[in-house]
């Protein structure tokens, strides 16, 4: 009799960790980097550096945050872990402390339930380069060491996890936050951060029950909330259930706030039942608060479908119109192709803008990309540049041209990997010339695990 040995997919192939933080000089660049793009790339993501206890889940592994400096068109590659509490006590401990997402909490784990890993995405405020996660606060790194230098908590000020996609208004400067709790009220904390980097603002908002929110969008006046039926249940594991689980009965609702409003400012606007991981961006037209995000019928991402006949975990652009003045709700499919990690020139952030780009989803079980979809809300309909044959990305950053004079001059950057070769490169696309192929691929030396969010830093 042989035994099957089950391999986790998240801790195998390209989703497998590195071992070795590396700094590489002039690494060797097919093409040529455009003289404009100076600055840094920057993209966050799981890499556990141990192996896990129990079911490890994609979600579980430490930070590792993956920067390309480009300056004079040459380029320098540095990998390092996000330094949190949990990973310096593990290494001291040389061995892993806390279990993962899929294994029941750990409340009497001495070292606290939870391990903040840093793990998902960053923003650059206010001078500080900060790594986040948003089942605690954020950590802050240096530039471009890519060094921690500990926690980010306002002055003592936060009082809340810190969303993991807080929004930073290109216009005021200000950046926009909230929290969430699945366990114990409030459910959700709203807050502003001003310009200089001070907290000025935290006020709790009523949920009815503890829910994963993971993102959230701005307008130029109004902050958008998703309610949305992935809720936490206690009863439910009482009965051997999750605690976590998608609910196919209970509809979608979304929360309008005008920016400095508070809960008894909040207008909720209700839909069919759905989930959203990432928006995309949100804007003002007429009377109208317009949302476009990537849309899923349900999720099973933390465990199992409670309803089996619904097409659940396939995402595809989506646009809501939720009317201020009549209440009614509006929304419309973008994009039947399956696409996620959605992003836009962020310059443009909270206001209408032409173009929109998606991670195209491959044919595979596992969240790969195997090409980017670039969205055209004017004319409607998209382009698509595909990375070729074995080769998947990742989220798509925008980089605008500083010399450009229309908004979309720049270049999408996002990290290939090719399966076949086990090589790794960044690729830079002229967003003009979007299904061309790449103006430049700087070779990374060492192999990039798949990984979440990134940026640009000009």
């Amino acid at each position: 009799m042989t035994t099957t040995i089950k391999i986790n997919p998240y801790l195998s192939g390209n989703f497998a960790p590195v071992s070795k933080e590396i700094t590489a000089n002039n690494l060797t660049v097919r093409g040529e980097i455009p003289q404009s793009l100076t600055g840094m790339f920057l993209r966050n993501g799981p890499n556990p550096q141990f192996s896990p206890i129990g079911q490890y889940h994609w979600f579980d592994g430490d930070g590792m945050v993956h920067g390309v400096e480009i300056k004079d068109g040459k380029a320098t590659y540095r990998n390092r872990y996000v330094q949190t509490r949990g990973y310096c006590l593990e290494k001291e401990a040389n061995q892993p402390l806390w279990k993962g997402l899929l294994e029941p909490p750990e409340m009497d784990n001495p070292y606290g339930p939870s391990k903040n890993t840093g793990n998902t995405a960053l923003v650059y405020h206010s001078d500080r380069l900060l790594a986040l996660w948003e089942g605690g606060e954020p950590h802050a790194l240096t530039v471009p060491e890519l060094n921690t230098l500990g926690t980010e908590t306002f002055n003592n000020k936060l009082v809340s996890p810190f969303t993991a996609h807080p929004k930073i208004d290109p216009i005021t400067g200000e950046m926009i936050f909230f929290g969430y709790s699945i366990a114990q009220p409030p459910y959700l904390q709203y807050g502003i951060i001003s310009p200089q980097g001070e907290l000025v603002k935290t006020v709790p908002i009523d949920l009815p029950i503890g829910i994963m929110m993971h993102d959230f969008a701005i307008t130029e006046n109004y902050s958008i909330f998703l309610d949305l039926p992935l809720t936490f249940r206690p009863e439910r594991m009482q009965q051997g259930q999750p605690g976590l689980q998608f609910e196919y009965d209970t509809p979608s609702r979304f929360g309008i706030v005008p920016r400095q409003g508070n809960n008894e400012d909040v207008r909720w606007f209700e839909s069919d039942p759905c989930y959203i991981f990432h928006t995309l961006n949100a804007y003002e037209e007429g009377e109208e608060i317009v949302l476009i995000a990537c849309r899923m019928n349900g999720t099973t991402v933390l465990g199992e479908a409670m309803d089996q006949s619904q097409e659940t975990d396939i995402p595809r652009l989506h646009e809501w119109r939720f009317n201020l003045k009549t209440g009614e709700v509006k929304e419309k499919t973008l994009s039947d192709i399956p696409s996620e990690f959605p992003r836009i020139n962020e310059q443009y952030t909270g206001r209408k803008t032409r173009y929109g780009y998606s991670g195209k989803m491959a044919d595979s079980p596992l969240p790969k990309f195997d090409g980017i979809m670039q969205h055209d809300f004017d004319k409607g309909g998209f382009n698509i540049h595909n990375f070729g044959t074995h080769k998947y990305g990742g989220e798509a950053v925008f980089a605008p041209n500083p010399d450009g004079n229309n908004p979309n001059d720049g270049w999408l950057l996002t990290f290939v990997h090719d399966e076949v070769e086990n090589t790794s490169e960044l690729v830079i696309i002229d967003a003009q010339d979007f299904t061309s192929s790449p103006v430049a691929k700087i070779q990374i030396p060492q192999r990039v695990p798949y990984g979440f969010h990134g940026m640009w830093l000009a």
